[in-house]
């Protein structure tokens, strides 16, 4: 996919967030404004929420675009949800895996999406393969560059890492392997948001105490919105924002809108479409 969005906040109904603004993710399927690889993100889409005292999040995954489908405009009329995790696709391979390789990916009370590609899928990954248990293997829920990065990633989780050094070492171990990857990540447990930039936009718009959001691209004209360097981390609560370099990352409270020591690196250069 090659736009998503998270956000944490009081509740709103989904088209609230994702289809009324004038820049809206629903807009941004056909008509992204900053997306710096491909033009169309008609591949597929996914939405995922928590309701109130569910840690497990709920969520609504199609292979088709997202203005093609009235079901989901029901959906989000009437659905609210206080914290999500959107994202629209466009595809490497059109049509691989269907819906199951549509973002949000899912476990337990993670959600996660992935905005890049990484040139040579699947070959530039197999020095990767044996980190991970068969199990993670096996359990992917596609065969994409997508789906085998969250692979990563969650087992990262999984064994105690933080939300934040998790996509970290994660973004870093797989850029290794294959230098010129696009990976921003978004990741989110409904309290707490991690996200890299790397090698496409980022933006966040934090209003500490009530809500922060964390975008490709900003949904409307707010001046408040705040583009994220390439190459950072990125943490978010509903209190506020912390950003650290990628390879040096800070995991710490987001207790307001702060900067530690963010170095902006030249954003790798494939064409590929995201996946």
């Amino acid at each position: 996919m090659c736009r998503h969005l998270a956000y944490l906040g009081p509740e709103e109904p989904l088209d609230r967030l994702l289809v009324e603004p004038a820049h809206s993710l629903y807009r941004q399927s056909w008509a992204p404004r900053r997306q710096r690889y491909g033009t169309v993100n008609a591949d597929g889409f996914g939405v995922g929420w928590y309701a109130p005292a569910d840690p497990q999040p709920a969520r609504y995954r199609r292979a088709g675009p997202i203005w093609a489908d009235q079901s989901f405009a029901d959906l989000a009329r009437v659905v609210r949800a206080g914290a999500l995790l959107a994202a629209v696709r466009d595809a490497t391979l059109a049509g691989a895996d269907a819906e199951a390789a549509a973002a949000p990916f899912a476990a337990g009370r993670w959600l996660f999406s992935h905005n890049g590609a990484i040139p040579g899928w699947p070959q530039a990954m197999a020095s990767l393969v044996p980190l991970l248990p068969p199990v993670d293997l096996l359990s992917m829920e596609a065969r994409t560059d997508s789906a085998f990065v969250w692979a990563l990633t969650l087992h990262r989780l999984r064994s105690g890492t933080a939300p934040g050094p998790a996509l970290a070492e994660t973004v870093l171990q797989v850029a290794e392997a294959a230098p010129t990857a696009r990976l921003n990540l978004l990741l989110t447990d409904g309290e707490t948001i991690a996200a890299t930039a790397w090698g496409d936009s980022l933006w966040y718009l934090s209003e500490p105490g009530q809500r922060t959001v964390v975008a490709s691209e900003p949904y409307d004209d707010d001046p408040r919105w705040r583009e994220v360097p390439d190459r950072t981390l990125l943490i978010a609560s509903r209190r506020g924002v912390t950003l650290s370099p990628v390879e040096n990352p800070v995991e710490a409270p987001a207790s307001s809108p702060s900067l530690h020591s963010v170095r902006a690196g030249a954003p790798p250069s494939p064409k590929e479409p995201c996946t």
